[in-house]
């Protein structure tokens, strides 16, 4: 018996997101639930094979690896926006890299990643002094630092927890990143945070830290939710996920 039906636009009937997750990021998903929590809005996840280590070579070696991974996003999907979920990743291997592995793929979306989405907040946020606290060993850090500053931003405080092992850096408790977050961010000469990395969990305490602080706190994955969203033309300004939900796209 063949079955009558009807069609409707699916559930991204708003917009079609799409998201390249690194094998070892183990944060992002969750996160992500609620910073891409909008009606009509559908959001896609693909993994991309990436080291338990985070150095500048594992993280050059992703590049390659980038359009298959985009290749695996729904096929029939005119997708509005794709992000490559991995700041330290577009460091080493270039935004421009990035966009144009994903852009291979899927030409007609707009291309993102954490480090191109947190220089973005910043301007929509007419905001150039920063305070930086990262996870990452200092040779990853220092390269993150100089793309920052050669964009215009100063960086007049910074702190690492120094870690290189991603399962290690999944498992720092918020509270640590909370207590980072002030030990850097409390100098005048900071007019906001940036916390760096995908697999640091920063959902809960971004309200809690801009609260005391008085000033814009910005993570790599509140970054990327926003821009991917401002992106495909997705102005909501979704409340207790910091003032950047606040910020129209500049």
């Amino acid at each position: 018996m063949s079955l009558p039906f009807d069609t409707d636009r699916g559930i991204g009937y708003r917009a079609a997101l799409g998201l390249i997750v690194l094998q070892a990021d183990e944060t992002i998903e969750t996160e992500f639930r609620d910073f891409i929590g909008i009606d009509g809005v559908a959001l896609y996840h693909s993994r991309i094979q990436s080291d338990l280590a985070v150095t500048a070579e594992t993280l050059a070696r992703m590049e390659a690896e980038i359009p298959a991974s985009v290749g695996l996003l729904p096929g029939a999907l005119p997708f509005d926006a794709i992000g490559y979920a991995c700041t330290s990743g577009a460091t080493i291997i270039g935004e421009a890299n990035v966009a144009a592995a994903i852009k291979s793929v899927k030409p007609n979306a707009a291309a993102t990643d954490p480090l191109t989405a947190a220089k973005a907040a910043f301007r929509s946020l007419g905001i150039e002094r920063i305070g930086f606290v990262t996870p990452y060993v200092a040779d990853v850090s220092e390269a993150m630092r100089q793309n920052l500053e050669r964009s215009g931003l100063q960086i007049n405080a910074f702190g690492s927890f120094e870690q290189s092992e991603e399962h290690i850096v999944a498992q720092i408790t918020p509270a640590s990143v909370r207590n980072a977050i002030f030990d850097v961010g409390g100098s005048p000469d900071c007019d906001a945070i940036f916390v760096s990395c995908t697999n640091l969990r920063t959902i809960s305490i971004i309200d809690e830290a801009e609260s005391k602080l008085g000033k814009p706190v910005v993570s790599s994955n509140q970054a990327l939710a926003w821009h991917l969203l401002r992106l495909a033309g997705i102005a909501d300004q979704t409340p207790g996920l910091g003032a950047l939900y606040r910020a129209a796209l500049i």
